[in-house]
């Protein structure tokens, strides 16, 4: 009998609940305006802090009714405001209640709400737009629909406290890219907040400071301006490092860190600035310390990693900063069982958030050991370090992933490293599991890490070769992303230096001619000059350079050739010289050359280029056609002679270049042998 009862009963609890929520509704609709006010009084009390409430009064449809006696001119100041109330604490329920109050078309009525000349009125509209907008499933876009919405905010600020706190919430909650900053600016943001930076408000200073850091983040107009304001006689720099002091809350100590960050970066700043050397840099390592909460830490964390990255002489501070190197071993063990955390949802929600201390802690070591050698063998001898990377490798976070592989990358630019906790650490292993199925900013990364392990004196190249990654790097090649195209040939490139036989025969087998050639065309620099570099790799020994040309030699000629004939760089074309050079040196091959009289016009062209470089190769590659210790070398310089190389190299041989003008004499040499 109690399974027959349940259900009628649920229904019966839920049809009481839509029926007191129906009541609600139904008084908005009164005739009496003094009786709408008081049922919109009654909602917004019942509301609050029911997202029930609010669920089922958003599914009763409530909401384009409050939108209506808001917009609706007879509404009393009083009425409207309630509305704007209700609507705001509606708004702070679940995503889906935005997503509800935004396909009501919530966001032009509030903002046409703030044309009225009624503050309260205004205030309570902004309210509402704050909690809209800083919701994460909110278009930020409709803020810029209407072109006179910013100016008019930028006109509000000046209104009151609350207009000065909710309008910068929204902005820097809406500033998400470079052409929202460039609005922002253009309509004065930052003569318009620099004020509110010394309000009386903390909520206000606050939100304005959290302006500046989004209006400056990778923006150089912005961050140039920055340095020259003045509020009240001080410059903004060191209104930010007041801001900084021990003595301020984190929250603000951090934005302000960021600010000079971004500044720093764009360029605004020297790195050498005592502003940021003795001032950022140690209040963002303060931040990393096991004393801050969670979110303090992996923002302080990231900050930093990116303050520095470019900078080996803010790396090498930080790494000597308070231990920096041995904090961050700290991110690993959190929150550990001796963790003095007693609010049971901050443990909660700390176990769930976890993953990102790990995801900051492997960043900032990428960056602390991006180019120092000695903070690298710090790093890699902080308690578990290799092992911790290689557990990051196969996190379930890609975030985390990506982190650990760009740390691993880091740390693989050391030769030393590549020769120990690499090799002893078997870290290819988890490397190549990472690269058979990962987003392409992973594959990157992991990619370019692979490239350092496959260098010659790497004791990994060797296990990596045997484990079938020849196929894996080929098809990278034929990846729509250049970075993965560029990393794949750099790897391969690698992998044919001073190969035998047998790896550089799979190599172009598994490649294929026609996939290299289209390299060879593409039209990513980088791409090019890698398969250049692959190229003359694979054309580097005698017997190779040989096979190589009696099997691909016609092909490999009609690409060199369109190379020098076309429009690039000279590092493009020193590079194609080199191979020539190389094919040149070969005992058949050198044939292909002294058979193309298209070709050696080009070298001669190229001996008498305005470059050194260029005429250094080609001078190169005609010194090994005259070598005389081969067989039908004396063919050959009769020929060359005839084509006027000798006189040219007469000429070359008095260049003021020394490595030119021996390079030349060398080849005249041959003549007198």
């Amino acid at each position: 009998m109690a399974c027959l009862l349940e259900a009628p009963l649920r229904i019966s609890v839920l049809s009481e609940v839509t029926a007191t929520s129906r009541h609600y509704v139904d008084r908005l609709f009164d005739p009496d305006p003094q009786k709408v006010l008081q049922g919109v009084i009654d909602m917004k009390n019942a509301v609050i802090g029911n997202n029930k409430q609010k669920a089922n009064l958003i599914v009763l449809g409530a909401v384009p009714r409050l939108l209506y006696l808001l917009q609706q001119g007879s509404s009393s100041s009083e009425l409207q405001t309630e509305c704007a109330v209700v609507l705001g604490s509606l708004a702070m329920g679940t995503e889906n209640n935005i997503k509800s109050l935004v396909d009501c078309h919530i966001i032009p009525a509030l903002l046409q709400g703030l044309l009225c000349p009624d503050l309260t009125f205004i205030e309570a509209c902004l309210r509402c737009l704050r909690t809209v907008f800083i919701s994460p499933v909110t278009p930020v876009q409709l803020l810029y629909t209407d072109p006179t919405v910013i100016p008019h905010l930028m006109s509000l600020l000046s209104h009151s406290q609350r207009t000065q706190e909710y309008i910068t919430q929204i902005f820097s909650h809406c500033c998400k890219t470079p052409e929202h900053q460039t609005v922002l600016f253009n309509h004065g943001a930052i003569q318009n907040i620099a004020p509110l930076l010394i309000a009386p408000s903390y909520k206000v200073r606050m939100q304005a400071l959290k302006c500046f850091s989004v209006l400056a983040y990778e923006n150089t107009q912005v961050s140039m301006t920055l340095v020259n304001v003045l509020v009240e006689g001080e410059l903004l720099s060191q209104v930010f490092v007041r801001m900084m002091q021990r003595d301020q809350p984190i929250e603000m100590q951090l934005t302000a860190a960021k600010c000079l960050t971004y500044m720093c970066r764009a360029g605004a700043i020297r790195t050498d600035d005592t502003c940021v050397v003795l001032k950022t840099l140690p209040c963002l390592v303060r931040m990393c310390s096991k004393e801050r909460l969670l979110e303090e830490r992996v923002e302080g964390a990231e900050t930093l990693a990116y303050l520095m990255e470019p900078d080996v002489e803010l790396q090498r501070i930080a790494s000597a900063t308070d231990h920096l190197v041995a904090m961050l071993a700290d991110y690993f063990k959190y929150p550990s069982s001796v963790s003095a955390i007693t609010d049971i949802k901050r443990l909660d929600h700390d176990l769930k958030h976890a993953h990102e201390l790990r995801q900051a802690a492997f960043k900032l070591y990428a960056s602390l050991g991006s180019n120092d050698e000695d903070i690298r063998k710090k790093i890699t001898e902080t308690e578990n370090m290799m092992d911790r990377i290689v557990s990051g490798l196969s996190e379930s976070s890609i975030k985390v992933r990506l982190a650990a592989v760009r740390c691993l990358h880091s740390l693989s630019r050391s030769v030393q490293q590549l020769r120990t906790s690499f090799h002893d650490h078997a870290v290819w292993k988890p490397l190549m599991k990472l690269l058979q199925n990962a987003p392409d900013d992973v594959l990157v990364m992991a990619s370019s890490t692979l490239c350092n392990l496959l260098l010659e004196f790497s004791p990994s190249k060797e296990p990596i070769l045997e484990s079938g990654v020849i196929e894996l790097l080929c098809s990278l090649t034929q990846s729509e992303s250049p970075a993965l195209r560029v990393n794949g040939i750099w790897a391969l490139m690698n992998m044919a230096f001073q190969a035998d036989q047998k790896v550089k025969v799979e190599i172009v087998r598994s490649l294929g001619t026609e996939k290299l050639f289209r390299l060879l065309s593409d039209p990513d620099i980088n791409v090019l000059m890698k398969t250049l570099g692959l190229l003359r790799n694979l054309l580097s020994s005698r017997p190779h350079i040989d096979q190589l040309m009696s099997s691909h030699g016609k092909q490999i000629m009609q690409a060199l050739t369109l190379i020098l004939d076309g429009e690039h760089s000279v590092e493009v074309k020193e590079q194609t010289l080199c191979i020539l050079a190389n094919i040149a040196d070969g005992n058949t091959a050198k044939d292909l050359i002294m058979t193309n009289d298209d070709m050696l016009q080009k070298i001669k062209y190229y001996m008498g280029h305005s470059n050194v470089k260029l005429q250094l190769t080609a001078t190169f590659c005609i010194s090994n056609l005259l070598w005389n210790e081969e067989d039908g070398s004396q063919e050959r310089q009769d020929k060359l002679r005839e084509l006027g190389f000798v006189d040219i190299l007469h000429k070359l041989a008095q260049s003021p270049d020394a490595n030119l003008c021996d390079r030349a004499k060398t080849a005249m040499q041959q003549y007198l042998a």
